[in-house]
């Protein structure tokens, strides 16, 4: 079975794909933004396309 999944990019890099929120702070975290649960909703940071903000199923 195929989980539903999101392609998280940051600063034009492919970063992975996301499962869910812990997988986009991770990647955010390595990216160098320890903060980054606070920040999933600053759409300044985090642009969510493709879908709603903070679902991952198919579109």
């Amino acid at each position: 079975m195929l989980r539903d999944q999101r392609g998280v990019t940051i600063r034009g890099q492919i970063a992975g794909l996301a499962h869910d929120d812990r997988d986009v702070v991770e990647f955010l975290r390595r990216a160098g933004l320890p903060d980054a649960e606070q920040l999933l909703n600053d759409a300044s940071w985090v642009q969510w396309c493709g879908g709603r903000a903070h679902r991952y199923e198919a579109a």
